[in-house]
């Protein structure tokens, strides 16, 4: 709410419980995720396609979306509106997604298939293979990472794709893109805060209290 981009801010989840505490804080919880695209690996572009859907149907189109996912603690507001000016000022693309300069090289990874192990990146020189490379000759790579999107609605509607197919990247700052998948996740972001490396964001509201 704060970065002052955004018209309108829903949370789509299939717990009344998450909903409650998305109310709560400011947000918009107009429906209920349907239990069949609400599993562990649901694609999510089902959600998406479901939420502009059912915003569509009751008269409320948007030309584009962005896709905040809660595990980011340390987004901040104007990590969004740098995004969002960045985005508008790139033509010919579909979509933006937050990227981070990888700390574990793919050229150094394996598909463990039985006794055997395949690199999961055949296109290495055969001189010099890149999981035998020191990782500063290795060629640069971003990960993504879960801290936002921002695309383009047509690309769901038209392609059933949130991404679209020519992407930007949008590099994350500091710990812009940490993301919160881990129980040592949570013990690191403790530390972080208790240490003044990270922040949060400012929160308006009184914590929430069933």
């Amino acid at each position: 709410m704060d970065s002052g981009v955004f018209s309108r801010i829903v949370v789509s989840t299939d717990s009344e419980t998450y909903a409650e505490i998305a109310r709560h804080y400011g947000a918009e919880t107009p429906f209920l995720r349907p239990p069949e695209i609400s599993g562990d690996i649901s694609p999510d572009i089902q959600w998406v396609e479901h939420a502009l859907r059912f915003l569509a149907d009751q008269g409320e189109s948007y030309e584009c979306f962005s896709i905040l996912r809660p595990t980011s603690p340390f987004r901040m507001p104007e990590t969004i509106q740098r995004a969002w000016k960045a985005f508008l000022a790139e033509e010919g693309v579909d979509s933006l997604r937050a990227v981070e300069k990888c700390t574990e090289h793919p050229g150094k990874m394996w598909v463990v298939r039985g006794n055997r192990m395949l690199s999961l990146q055949p296109l290495s020189p055969a001189d010099q293979p890149w999981h035998s490379s020191q990782y500063q000759s290795l060629p640069e790579v971003f990960v993504q990472n879960a801290s936002l999107e921002i695309a383009w609605s047509r690309n769901v509607f038209e392609g059933n794709t949130i991404a679209g197919w020519t992407l930007m990247p949008f590099l994350s700052q500091d710990f812009e893109g940490f993301d919160l998948n881990r129980p040592f996740d949570w013990v690191y972001a403790e530390h972080l805060l208790e240490s003044g490396t990270a922040q949060l964001p400012q929160v308006r509201s009184q914590p929430f209290k069933r």
